[in-house]
């Protein structure tokens, strides 16, 4: 009744850990339950743009839950609907390619697509539909900033690294008494540096919700320093910023869609605290990619796996143009239109309507507990 016999998947965006998870599913559900065969597009949009892709089987699909990363491949800069080139003197260009995709999905009679990413991935998704598209997208990003959904796939397993992180740093700030800086990722939303910190045991977190005043952490420091708690470590966002200021960025990519690199708020602070404390100690650490490497942990490979078998039973239920997802604890899905927005196709959606409430129960247990937020 659907007429659907081949599926197409791409994984596009930053990578994280449970990309391969959600493939096995897409791939053994379509397989196992519909019969019907699947193609992996390579590299996100780009495969789907070069038409560069592989047969996906039970077979090569059998082993890849566990890890990390994507047997497809990742990119973050091909927005087919607004693709960043070269032009003969050097200078970055843009065109409208879509209908090169379009016509690749025809010509390998591909009948569905089943589009895992972030804001950006997802939002070409939307478009897509927009032009007769059958798709379905799957959220995913470790920042967990994604509405309509409880969590977002690879966020627990980012947290896990975040957690032995802050372990890590408290033995070595505990041994030489010195102030430990952990940065993590997040961009604009602050539930890795909240969540991380939480359970970790981190005595200061700065969020991107919470503008802070250097000299509030100057006071929290010099008050356990006083009651003989001279370690203490603070995890940062990488989009925190004091009060009246901005965020720091690392650098600009300019045919990214995504053209602004956060990063290096945890070395301002340090040098800004060296200076503050008259000679204490500050040590900062970005973990960095690591956030986003490594075994997917239990909770992921299971979420993985039920995100990506509801996401071809969405397209066999007739359904396009939405995102699969569990929101309110319930399996459903939701218009892509109403997750991103109805902007102008092309037009990246920066998301991020799920961030940490300054005024909500995580951030309230944490202060209950005595971690300060710099304000």
């Amino acid at each position: 009744m659907s007429g659907i016999k081949r599926i197409g998947v791409l994984t596009g965006g930053g990578d994280c850990s449970g990309l391969n998870a959600v493939v096995r599913a897409v791939t053994l559900t379509a397989i196992n339950k519909y019969g019907c065969e699947v193609i992996g597009f390579k590299k996100g949009y780009a495969g789907l743009y070069f038409n560069n892709y592989m047969q996906l089987s039970a077979e090569n699909t059998e082993h890849i839950l566990n890890q990390g990363g994507t047997i497809l491949k990742n990119s973050n800069k091909d927005n087919l609907f607004n693709y960043a080139y070269r032009d003969e003197n050097g200078e970055i260009c843009h065109k409208d390619v879509s209908d090169v995709a379009i016509q690749n999905l025809k010509d390998l009679h591909i009948d569905a697509l089943v589009v895992i990413g972030g804001d950006g991935t997802l939002t070409s998704a939307r478009d897509f539909a927009r032009k007769g598209v059958r798709v379905i997208g799957v959220p995913k990003t470790i920042d967990n900033d994604v509405s309509y959904a409880d969590i977002t796939f690879g966020f627990t397993t980012a947290l896990g690294v975040i957690c032995e992180a802050v372990d890590r740093v408290r033995t070595t700030a505990f041994s030489h008494d010195r102030v430990q800086i952990l940065e993590v990722m997040g961009r604009n939303c602050g539930w890795l540096a909240l969540e991380g910190g939480l359970s970790g045991g981190a005595d200061i977190i700065l969020l991107p919700e919470i503008p802070y005043d250097i000299n509030k952490i100057v006071d929290v420091i010099k008050e356990r320093d006083a009651k003989g708690l001279n370690d203490t470590v603070i995890v940062v966002s990488e989009g925190a910023k004091p009060k009246g200021g901005d965020v720091v960025i690392k650098k600009i990519v300019a045919d990214s869609a995504d053209t602004v690199r956060l990063g290096g708020v945890g070395e301002q602070l340090a040098s800004q605290l060296e200076e503050l404390l008259g000679g204490k100690e500050v040590r900062a650490t970005n973990i960095g990619h690591t956030q986003r490497g490594g075994e997917t942990c239990q909770y992921d490979r299971s979420l993985c796996t039920k995100l990506g078998s509801l996401a071809v039973d969405a397209l066999f239920e007739g359904k396009s143009g939405e995102m699969v997802t569990i929101y309110n604890a319930t399996p459903q899905t939701v218009s892509l239109e109403k997750v991103l927005g109805s902007g102008a196709t092309g037009e990246t959606s920066k998301g991020g309507s799920n961030n940490v409430d300054p005024n909500g129960f995580v951030v309230k247990t944490a202060r209950n507990i005595g971690i300060s937020f710099g304000d």
